[in-house]
């Protein structure tokens, strides 16, 4: 690391410095990319030794760990944040108050990428649906590059020189720093209170995501939520999504006599539900998203159909894990907010609600600042027991019991997930209990006990793997 009194010699206001801060996946990948680009360029990060840094071009001399510097920001043309770090950063701050450009890799990718762009975000659903329309591009012959907040970094796709369209998961920390995205097609999928820690408000949390639409040629948009509405031009080319019976032309749900489900465009039936590997009346909205994203784009309604039959969802997204002594398990550990739990409750709750069966629901980990009541109507309607785990479950089971939860669920606090599935044992052996299936939606971040979501999705797994052990175990003895 060269300290930066080494360095002024080479640097100087106006120079074209390009400084990146903090170095993880999209700051290694902006680093990377202006240095090709012929850039001078400098990175700076919190961390004293970042384990990314051994990954940097030789080209960047100039790396300032241990702190975000200041001074070095200060004497930056322009500075790409990475989406882990906060506006409101005193040395951030700072800089744009002496207005030096702040922009993401978000930014860069947009000015530099000349394919069409489908741009999602949402509080929750966002990788399903970002996969789900990759998959369909890519089933229909479409050379299609799919990164952003998903994990592959939005600049890394422009390495692909065949690419013919490009499909962005954008996050809220991503989009606060974007300006004239102009996708082809741009969509908020859903709008619940996250990241308010970061955010401030809801208000500040609705403007972040509604950058997506600037420069959108058209926009899809979800019927039963207001705040996904864009305020554009209403002559821009729009659909929309919902789970009633569509309007002329738009997606929806249409119900027979028989209670059978169909996807629908209009009047038109385009597929049954019960043929879709995915469950639930929340993937049902993802399904019309994609179909409607696609549809703006251009793709075959007959191709889009067809990958969706065969679309099985993402790892830790409501993902089906195992059904042991008749209790089926879900993992939803992706469920790191409230909105996002309340679609898995809502969305397999009706499911085994139709079987006269209850759900167990495991809560808990990093709050982020959420307001727990708001799960209490859900969890009456759907769920007899909840088993609280992690820094923030006293303070959950109080906003809970604040919020009127039933007497008839059952509230425990438990800890780890390893106690749940101690105590999930005694529930389900109960001949009197009506949970016939398990769901782990904890509506928090895991950084508590967990270095992820991945993580503890795959802990919850594990024990569920264990159970089958036992129980085979149990089986043989008897």
């Amino acid at each position: 690391m060269m300290p930066l009194a080494a360095t002024e010699t080479l640097i100087h206001k106006g120079s074209g410095l390009q400084v990146v801060v903090g170095l993880g996946q999209s700051g290694l990948s902006a680093a990377r990319y202006l240095t090709e680009q012929g850039y001078q360029v400098a990175i700076t990060d919190g961390q004293s030794a970042p384990a990314l840094a051994e990954k940097l071009p030789a080209a960047i001399k100039i790396r300032q760990f241990g702190a975000i510097d200041a001074e070095l920001l200060q004497q930056a043309a322009r500075i790409i944040i990475s989406p882990g770090i906060s506006l409101e950063t005193q040395a951030v701050a700072a800089a744009r108050q002496a207005n030096i450009p702040v922009v993401s890799d978000i930014q860069l990718f947009c000015e530099a990428c000349e394919v069409p762009i489908i741009a999602i975000t949402g509080s929750n659903a966002k990788s399903t649906v970002t996969t789900l329309v990759g998959e369909m591009a890519a089933d229909a012959g479409i050379n299609v590059g799919v990164g952003g907040n998903i994990g592959v970094p939005a600049l890394d796709l422009l390495a692909n020189n065949d690419m013919a369209l490009a499909v962005l998961e954008l996050s809220s920390f991503q989009l606060e720093t974007v300006t004239n995205l102009g996708a082809q097609v741009a969509t908020v999928l859903n709008m619940s209170p996250d990241h308010l820690d970061r955010h401030g408000d809801m208000l500040g949390y609705h403007q972040a995501k509604h950058r997506i639409f600037q420069g959108a040629k058209s926009v899809v948009i979800n019927r039963e939520d207001a705040l996904t509405r864009p305020l554009v031009a209403d002559d821009l080319p729009r659909l929309s999504i919902g789970i009633h019976a569509p309007d002329r032309d738009q997606y929806g749900l249409i119900t027979d006599v028989n209670g059978q489900i169909y996807l629908a465009r209009g009047t038109e039936r385009l597929l049954s539900a019960d043929k879709l590997i995915i469950k639930g009346r929340h993937n049902l909205l993802n399904a019309q998203a994609a179909l409607a994203l696609g549809e703006l784009t251009g793709l075959p309604i007959d191709s889009m159909l067809t990958t969706l039959q065969r679309f099985a969802g993402l790892d830790h997204r409501c993902q089906y894990i195992e059904t042991v002594r008749g209790i089926d398990y879900f993992n939803d550990s992706k469920g790191t907010n409230i909105g996002s739990t309340i679609a898995a409750i809502k969305g397999l709750g009706a499911v085994y609600a139709a079987k006269d069966g209850k759900l167990l629901l495991i809560l808990g980990g990093q709050g982020k600042g959420q307001q727990f009541g708001e799960l209490a109507p859900f969890i009456n309607q759907y769920v007899s027991q909840v088993l609280l785990i992690g820094e923030d479950s006293q303070q959950i089971e109080q906003h809970l019991r604040a919020a009127k939860l039933s007497s008839d669920v059952l509230l425990k606090q438990c800890q780890t997930l390893k106690n749940a599935f101690i105590a999930i044992q005694h529930v389900t052996s109960s001949s009197l209990s009506q949970v016939q299936a398990v769901l782990l939606s904890p509506a928090c971040a895991s950084f508590d006990q967990f270095s992820g979501y991945a993580a503890r999705g795959d802990y919850f797994s594990e024990l569920v793997t264990q159970l089958v052990t036992d129980t085979k175990a149990d089986n043989t003895l008897g």
